[in-house]
């Protein structure tokens, strides 16, 4: 590896440093989710599975948490997938930022997650963007699908995990997660908003649904924003789209969290 780029290029040993920080900590919590899995009803089979193939924790935790709730495998497949939708817009910004060979872009789908697309956005330079994505991605694959295999192997050793508290591991990421983005007021409204929407929805609607409704937590923010700013003489449309992504998925993990820590509560 180059040690110094030229003409203001990020060295790359800084970059697989911050890649492998992220990927390292990130990583780890997949433990939570083989835990959580296997609390859930689900064999090692089917959670080792899920970590390999599927490799979104929060589309992972959704769909197992409504599983815990009672709900149905389409509800909670719907909840995961919805949620997983935003890999498909950090696709689209990162095929043009790494212009990758059309033959290794079907390989490199599989890792185009939360992590790896911020730690390329933020690189200043196409090369030091791909060895962020290189980095992150690999370290995050294989320290994921190892961790939950442990999470999962423990779970079934230890027995009923509720009993041990462990069902309350992965609200305990989403809420780790979650907290050092909510850096502005909207943010943290768009996340107290979408808390209430799917805690006070639970009740009343079958397990996976809160999580889609909390969604709408962001646009309502942005709309109840904008109008503000069009009486105060702002323009409401000069919110940047990286806000908004953010804003976006800060609510759906706010909502995952707080459904996934009630769904375990409905089951005793």
């Amino acid at each position: 590896m180059r040690d110094a780029g030229a003409g203001g290029e990020k060295p790359d040993r800084a970059v697989v440093r911050d890649a492998l920080g992220v990927g390292v900590a990130v990583g780890l919590s997949g433990f939570a989710f083989g835990v959580t899995s296997a609390g859930s009803g689900l064999t090692l089979l089917q959670t080792c599975a899920l970590s390999l193939l599927v490799f979104t924790g929060a589309s992972q935790f959704a769909l197992v948490g409504a599983l815990a709730a009672g709900g149905g495998p389409f509800t909670a497949a719907a909840g995961a997938f919805f949620l997983g939708v935003r890999n498909a817009f950090y696709g689209l910004r990162l095929s043009q930022l790494l212009a990758l060979p059309r033959a290794v872009r079907p390989f490199a789908a599989q890792w185009v997650i939360d992590e790896t697309a911020a730690v390329s956005l933020a690189q200043p330079t196409r090369r030091s963007a791909r060895v962020g994505f290189v980095v992150t991605g690999l370290s995050l694959y294989v320290l994921w699908n190892l961790t939950t295999l442990l999470g999962a192997v423990g779970a079934e050793a230890i027995g009923d995990t509720d009993a041990w508290g462990l069902d309350a591991a992965g609200p305990a990421v989403f809420l780790a997660l979650l907290a050092p983005m909510l850096q502005t007021t909207t943010e943290r409204a768009v996340a107290g908003l979408a808390v209430l929407l799917g805690l006070g929805l639970l009740p009343v609607l079958p397990a996976g649904v809160p999580v889609l409704v909390a969604a709408l937590a962001a646009p309502a923010v942005l709309w109840a924003q904008g109008r503000r700013n069009g009486f105060e003489g702002g323009d409401p449309s000069s919110a940047s789209d990286a806000s908004e992504a953010s804003q976006a998925l800060g609510a759906s993990k706010a909502a995952e969290a707080s459904e996934a820590s009630k769904a375990p509560q409905e089951d005793r």
